[in-house]
């Protein structure tokens, strides 16, 4: 597991060491989303894209 910090409240929270890229993984302290980016052996987060209602369209 890495550990990584939260971008929004700085909460050190865990993320699976075979984590994928654009997968999402959430904050335990304060429940932000991030999208973790994986490339070779590092792991790193940005904040997860909002996810916008079709409302049926």
């Amino acid at each position: 597991m890495s550990s990584l910090s939260c971008l929004v409240c700085k909460s050190d929270f865990s993320v699976e060491e075979d984590a994928t890229t654009g997968e999402i993984v959430e904050c335990s302290s304060c429940g932000q989303e991030h999208e973790v980016h994986a490339v070779h052996n590092l792991i790193t987060i940005a904040l997860a894209p909002e996810i916008e209602e079709t409302w049926g369209e």
